[in-house]
């Protein structure tokens, strides 16, 4: 009876867990969480058949297709693949295969961290695409993923062809979105899978247009209509017909290839500009995989190695709490230090009281750390095995860290506030942002400075940084300061009041208006005294602004017209000039920047070319005019030169501008 609960347990807890991995893409637990649990989920099952489930995780693939999208029927299944943890697991595979009586060659293929997705092509023209969903019925999201410039909307031949691949979104692109987000008080994306998920299956498709998304396609439904033969053959056919391919695949003619392969990947894929958790491995040969077979959820004649992931273990010492801008409060992990990805790490995000609570995360406890690339270093878990003692579970607190002041909870959210506007916890983070490179970007006045300066009392309000030079003597008395770096600091404070318009706005902190929002706002705005009385109709006209962040802008102006009137009354209301652009030499052309500059930094490259009539993208596509290419480019370069999209130099850069 005790393994027949298990069983049950285990399979409840899996399914609720595929849900919001594959329909809300806001996973509870890591990848490495889930393959641990499904691991034991599947020895139970095959010890004791008789208490399997007929909702089982191991025998379904996928998951149900959301409501708000019209369905489709697939006409060939989209199988999930049976994945390998090490050398040996992906092996035993090969032997498998070799003891049937079969010599296969394979070829192995970047299992990119995305979506999987099935496009269809009637006479060489796009007509419809969907989601995996169950594997047997998925999502129409023919609009959403016509937005994605990677994707051919006509062939160059008059063919009938239904491709597969996978959607996913750059580091590069995540990264910005996250900042945007940061910026404007919302709650970050935990990955670049996630956030294509939540991209892609959107009910309006100008939102899925904004978040550049990209496609890897990776197969084609009965190949052998086309004449091909193989696997390697069906990439370079989608290659001539306009597709995009990953182009580190490999072909390997055994299985020491294959391992070959997995060992250079696995340091090589830390290059790459996307996620790719692991190595899809097929056999290479298409005559063998209907004589290979199938079972109802995997294709025996493929197998998807994962990578070891990036976790290390480390004690949890203390967990102390933030206010954010907003109010938001975040409970942080104070950690034994430990080095992950070539840096030491003492502190870590536990996201949010949910996501303890779920994981049983206690003060004292081992916990597995997990920090990939830009990501905030994350505790995705626990070592049970290593609880020594009954340790204290975790209880949320009940009131402000800074304030005192009782805390809330929305129903419907995970996050918890403070609604003290006065609470100098929000004061501080956000005197901390204005002077932030994404604020008026103050070089000198970093946050340690700010929250030194504001316990001292110099700073209390955001116009308070205008007034340092009265405490000029004051400072330079501090510890660490002196008479040229407060000089320099109060000329950096100075300087900052010729910042534009845009930069001034996106510095104020108004929720759902970070950078780019600035910059949609001033369509409309002229000065810093046009936000003051600017109308939420005005607000409406401007295409990029919807009613949220119409209504954020004209609540934050309500309720902060003192300070608006005190930034103007010390000079800061640039100007924005509304006439015709001085010069329009890039007028209509999109630059894609790669690499890294030598004598300009990317800000000062972009602001060059917007300065010149040019906008500037996150990602290559047909529409791409030129690649400003610096010192290490990374995949754009191989891209652009797929794309025929010019490539330049930063020296021929500078030479046009």
């Amino acid at each position: 009876m005790v393994i027949k609960e298990k069983i049950y347990e285990l399979t409840q807890r899996l399914n609720r867990y595929r849900y919001e991995y594959y329909s809300l893409d806001n996973p509870s637990i890591s990848d490495l969480e889930y393959d641990s649990l499904l691991r034991e989920l599947e020895k139970l099952e095959k010890a004791y058949p008789e208490y399997v489930l007929p909702n089982s995780p191991t025998k379904n693939v996928g998951y149900t297709p959301l409501a708000n999208f019209e369905k489709v029927v697939f006409e060939k299944p989209m199988l999930s693949l049976q994945n390998a943890f090490s050398f040996d697991e992906f092996i035993l595979f090969d032997e498998r295969i070799k003891k049937e009586g079969f010599k296969p060659s394979y070829l192995c293929e970047l299992k990119i961290d995305g979506i999987a997705s099935s496009v269809v092509y009637k006479n060489g023209l796009f007509v419809k695409a969907y989601t995996r969903g169950d594997g047997l019925v998925g999502e129409n999201i023919t609009e959403n993923i016509r937005t994605i410039s990677d994707l051919p909307k006509v062939l160059p031949l008059d063919v009938d062809l239904e491709v597969r691949g996978e959607v996913y979104m750059s580091l590069e692109v995540f990264n910005e979105l996250n900042q945007k987000k940061a910026e404007a008080g919302e709650e970050l994306f935990k990955n670049p899978r996630n956030a294509a998920g939540g991209s892609l299956r959107q009910l309006d498709y100008n939102i899925t247009k904004e978040r550049n998304l990209s496609l890897f396609t990776y197969t084609i439904v009965e190949p052998s209509r086309y004449g091909l033969n193989t696997q390697e053959e069906a990439l370079k056919y989608l290659t001539r017909l306009g597709f995009p391919v990953n182009p580190h695949y490999r072909h390997c003619k055994d299985s020491n290839e294959v391992i070959e392969y997995l060992k250079f990947i696995q340091d090589f894929r830390k290059t790459l500009s996307y996620d790719t958790d692991g190595v899809v491995i097929k056999v290479n040969e298409f005559n063998l995989y209907d004589e290979i077979g199938v079972t109802t959820k995997n294709p025996k004649w493929a197998i998807a190695y994962k990578f070891p992931s990036f976790i290390v273990e480390t004690k949890l010492i203390d967990i102390i709490f933030t206010v954010g801008r907003t109010g938001t409060i975040h409970p942080n992990a104070i950690l034994e230090p430990i080095m992950i990805g070539g840096s030491l790490v003492q502190r870590a995000t536990l996201n949010n009281e949910d996501f303890i609570k779920e994981r049983d995360i206690r003060i004292g406890d081992i916990v597995y750390l997990r920090k990939a690339g830009e990501i905030i270093p994350e505790v995705v878990g626990v070592n049970l095995a290593r609880r020594q003692e009954q340790l204290p579970q975790f209880t949320m607190i009940q009131n402000c860290p800074k304030c005192n002041k009782p805390l809330q909870k929305k129903e419907a959210e995970v996050a918890t506030y403070c609604i003290n506007e006065a609470c100098p916890g929000r004061i501080l983070a956000n005197l901390v942002y204005f002077a932030s490179k994404s604020g008026m970007d103050i070089d000198g006045l970093g946050e340690k400075i700010i929250e030194q300066l504001f316990t001292l009392g110099y700073l209390k309000t955001i116009s308070d940084i205008y007034h340092l030079e009265k405490y000029k003597q004051e400072l330079i008395k501090l510890e660490g300061f002196g008479l040229k770096s407060v000089e320099t600091l109060l000329d950096n404070i100075e300087k900052s009041k010729s910042n534009p318009l845009e930069k001034v706005i996106a510095s104020l902190g108004i929720r759902l208006v970070g950078t780019k929002g600035a910059k949609i706002l001033v369509k409309k705005l002229f000065s810093l005294t046009d936000l003051l009385y600017v109308t939420k109709e005005e607000l409406l006209s401007i295409k990029e602004i919807g009613p949220a962040t119409a209504d954020s802008i004209i609540s934050f102006v309500n309720t902060n017209k003192n300070l608006i009137n005190d930034l103007i009354a010390l000079g800061i209301n640039p100007q924005k000039d509304n006439k015709v652009l001085t010069t329009s030499l890039f007028s209509g052309k999109t630059f894609v920047l790669t690499g890294k500059l030598s004598s300009l930094t990317r800000e000062e490259a972009t602001k060059l070319i917007e300065e010149k009539g040019g906008s500037v993208s996150s990602s290559v596509s047909k529409n791409t005019n030129y690649l400003l290419v610096g010192i290490d480019a990374g995949s754009k370069l191989e891209k652009a030169k797929q794309l025929k999209v010019p490539i330049i130099t930063e020296e021929e850069f500078l030479r046009m501008v």
